[in-house]
């Protein structure tokens, strides 16, 4: 049992899963889209969310996490505010999935040159969550250790290419999870990592360039549950 399941986050708003943990969630899936330039993302409430998403501050706190703010920040309350000031692209709305996390949201992304990426993740209670599905691979990211995300083409050598860098550098990997749809199609590799710091941009370039087959890579920072 963790301290934050003991005595709840630090947090602005009345709920820590409709307003911590869509703070974190929205942090954590900008996180999944990268520094690229962003033209819109569109966020779809799912379950709850939708229900409560004004009364509990859910449309305030996931617009802060996409902009990146902390489940602390004072600005939460005046998010939507700040992101009309900042001509923030983002669009809310809700669907109805069978079987979706009550507590969850479906990220839309897109971007220069038409570059799209969907990200799913669900807040799971006492303001943890955690990153479900990206681009329809169904995976587990909560965010506590630095991770990074490969997106390859599925071919022998890119696991061990990471893997091999990250020896050369001296830092341990605390797993990697390999998802794939079919055989050759495009993979995803999710490497976490025992750092102190998320991964920086050279690595993530190094990490871009150690496989030809690697596509692209994301970085998410660590203590994604208790940040």
């Amino acid at each position: 049992m963790s301290f934050l399941d003991i005595v709840g986050p630090v947090m602005i708003g009345p709920s820590s899963s409709h307003t911590a943990g869509a703070a974190r969630l929205g942090r954590l899936a900008k996180a999944c889209w990268g520094t690229d330039t962003l033209n819109e993302v569109t966020v779809f409430l799912r379950g709850s969310f939708a229900f409560t998403s004004k009364g509990h501050g859910t449309d305030k706190a996931v617009v802060a996490g996409l902009m990146g703010m902390l489940p602390d920040d004072e600005r939460i309350r005046n998010a939507l505010m700040l992101a009309k000031e900042a001509l923030f692209p983002y669009r809310l709305t809700t669907e109805d999935v069978d079987g979706a996390h009550p507590n969850s949201a479906r990220f839309s992304f897109l971007g220069k040159n038409g570059r799209r990426l969907d990200v799913v993740g669900a807040s799971i209670g006492g303001g943890a969550v955690e990153i479900q599905e990206i681009d329809g691979f169904s995976v587990a990211i909560n965010g506590e250790l630095p991770t990074l995300i490969t997106f390859h083409k599925d071919t022998r050598g890119v696991v061990a290419a990471v893997a091999a860098l990250m020896a050369g550098r001296e830092i341990n990997i605390a797993s990697m999870t390999l998802h794939r749809k079919t055989r050759g199609g495009v993979a995803t590799l999710v490497t976490e990592l025992d750092m102190n710091a998320p991964p920086d941009e050279q690595l993530c370039n190094d990490v871009l360039q150690a496989h030809p087959a690697i596509l692209r890579v994301a970085s998410l920072f660590g203590g994604g549950n208790n940040s």
